[in-house]
């Protein structure tokens, strides 16, 4: 569990699933770690919430021989939005990382419907919005429970014929990101990598957040629509925050998945065996980025919310 940098050279970027319904969804196969293995392709996928696939994208996902898929949503969000589309070969697990204290929707569905531009300033503005997004993060660290549903997600992604598995909450930004994180610094790869995995969410995602930030604008929920931006974007300093935590908490990233996720060396063991290869293959060495579903774009405004 190494954070020394492989170099910019290394870093190839996720590849995106080309769902319609999932704008976010990539795949994490293709970083190196510090040792110069590599994630396989086609393992690990992290993505948006499933409940606006399409048949095709379903037929995609059977493609890839997807065999579990993990909701990180709370049952609130998936009564609201929808259940994940699923085949009868894909086993869901539902792991909800949830707290009434960060209940970002639920507080932003309340400004919203006041109509009161004032209020919302008052909620959001001056840093307001961003202070709660790193409140979440770190909360990701300090909560007991929190840190046992991440730990789930990591103990499925090690059990022996686990994969492909793919983990997921609303955006694929929050819960999701930090999920990777956890994955991606346990395997080895350097924080930079890490950093930069997170931050395509802003580019995977930017017509959805256009689309609903100008929705809200002509529907006139908001005058100021831009005061939501830092609930939608992913930051590098969210991340950071939950970083920070486990410094504070833990002597290091060894002592933190011993202790805070109650993992052994078993699991990182299992790990490294499911999701790593040699990194001598120069095709899976090579970038593997590809941009997101054009589709992505002509999503209806407010058809999918970008939210955590």
């Amino acid at each position: 569990m190494s954070d020394r940098p492989t170099g910019a050279a290394d870093f190839p970027a996720a590849r995106s699933l080309g769902l319609f319904g999932a704008v976010n969804a990539r795949d994490l196969g293709g970083y190196r770690t510090a040792e110069g293995l590599v994630l396989r392709a086609g393992v690990a996928l992290r993505s948006d919430g499933l409940n606006r696939l399409t048949d095709e994208d379903l037929g995609r996902l059977a493609a890839l021989g997807l065999r579990r898929v993990v909701d990180l949503r709370s049952r609130d969000e998936v009564r609201e939005a929808g259940a994940d589309r699923t085949t009868e070969d894909m086993t869901l697990h539902h792991l909800p990382v949830f707290a009434v204290d960060f209940d970002i929707r639920a507080t932003l569905r309340s400004t919203l419907a006041e109509r009161d531009p004032a209020g919302q300033r008052a909620l959001l503005g001056d840093g307001r919005a961003g202070a709660m997004m790193t409140g979440l993060y770190r909360w990701f660290v300090t909560d007991s429970i929190a840190r046992e549903q991440f730990a789930r997600v990591l103990r499925l992604l090690a059990e022996p014929g686990a994969s492909p598995l793919l983990f997921h909450c609303s955006a694929g930004k929050d819960r999701t990101g930090w999920t990777a994180a956890l994955l991606l610094t346990a395997l080895g790869v350097d924080r930079e990598t890490v950093f930069t995995d997170y931050l395509l969410t802003n580019e995977r995602s930017a017509a959805v957040v256009g689309a609903v930030l100008e929705s809200l604008r002509v529907r006139g929920p908001m005058s100021e629509p831009e005061l939501l931006l830092p609930v939608f974007r992913a930051e590098r300093h969210y991340l950071e925050a939950a970083f920070e935590e486990v410094a504070a908490g833990w002597p290091d990233f060894d002592a933190f998945w011993a202790d805070g996720l109650g993992l052994d060396g078993g699991v990182l063991a299992a790990l490294r065996a499911n999701l790593l290869e040699s990194g001598d293959r120069s095709d899976l060495a090579a970038p593997v980025g590809a941009k997101a579903p054009r589709a992505a774009a002509e999503q209806p405004p407010g058809a999918g919310s970008p939210a955590v």
